[in-house]
């Protein structure tokens, strides 16, 4: 029994260990459904794909933080599969003792190590109801993000490198030609915002309007400096 209590404890501390994880990666940029599942990636060192690894290996403070994750995980895989061995082990239960105290027959040692394995799944289920519901994660998270700010761990990412990093989003410029649809309409009845595209100010000659109103007119060889989905900005012209 001191094993399963053990292994569930190990399994509640690498839940802890990966929201750690994932809380410091959202501070570096990363959007936070994808810090989660990078955190977790690195630590079970599953689950990587090109694109995010190179999030990961072109910040340094995203390196040491992974490399932190890639370690603690191997010492945490070794030793669930070293507890879960234990936890299995009637020997090392306290079930034979208490068939032969307290019970009127004896309990084989086959019997004795499938009621280990239901102990151990019932365990993983109990602790994976707790740690998926979101009130008990929220709150968690909110905790240790609070503790890991106040400590100044890690610095929070500029502004810059947000708008590069977060989720495929940047800043591009934009030009307008001749014969465009969007030409003598505002800003507002151009549809821009529709394909997520958000415009942070126009080029007009040597003129710059910065954080134009929806009811500003773009105008023939305006440059739209734009805010959206990297993707869809790189090229465009109007």
């Amino acid at each position: 029994m001191v094993s399963v209590l053990l292994f569930i404890l190990l399994l509640f501390a690498s839940w802890i260990i990966v929201r750690i994880g994932a809380i410091a990666f959202q501070i570096t940029g990363l959007e936070w459904s994808l810090a989660k599942f990078q955190a977790l990636s690195c630590f079970s060192g599953t689950g990587f794909t090109t694109r995010e690894s190179e999030l990961i290996v072109s910040d340094k403070r995203r390196r040491q933080i992974a490399s932190i994750l890639m370690i603690l995980g191997n010492a945490g895989l070794v030793s669930l599969i070293a507890t879960a061995a234990g936890a299995i082990n009637p020997e090392q239960t306290v079930i034979p003792w208490l068939s032969a105290t307290f019970l009127p027959f004896h309990i084989p040692n086959e019997l004795a190590v499938i009621i280990n394995l239901a102990i151990i799944v019932l365990a993983l289920l109990i602790t994976y109801r707790i740690f998926t519901n979101r009130k008990i994660a929220g709150k968690l998270t909110r905790y240790l993000r609070k503790k890991i700010m106040k400590q100044e761990l890690l610095k929070p990412v500029s502004f810059e490198e947000l708008l590069m990093l977060t989720g495929g989003y940047g800043i591009s410029r934009i030009e307008v030609c001749e014969g465009n649809q969007i030409i003598d309409k505002t800003l507002a009845e151009s549809d821009l915002r529709k394909n997520d595209i958000t415009v942070l100010a126009i080029i007009r000659g040597e003129e710059t309007i910065p954080n134009p109103s929806a009811n500003r007119k773009i105008l023939k060889g305006d440059g739209l400096i734009a805010f959206g989905k990297l993707e869809r900005l790189r090229g465009q012209v109007f």
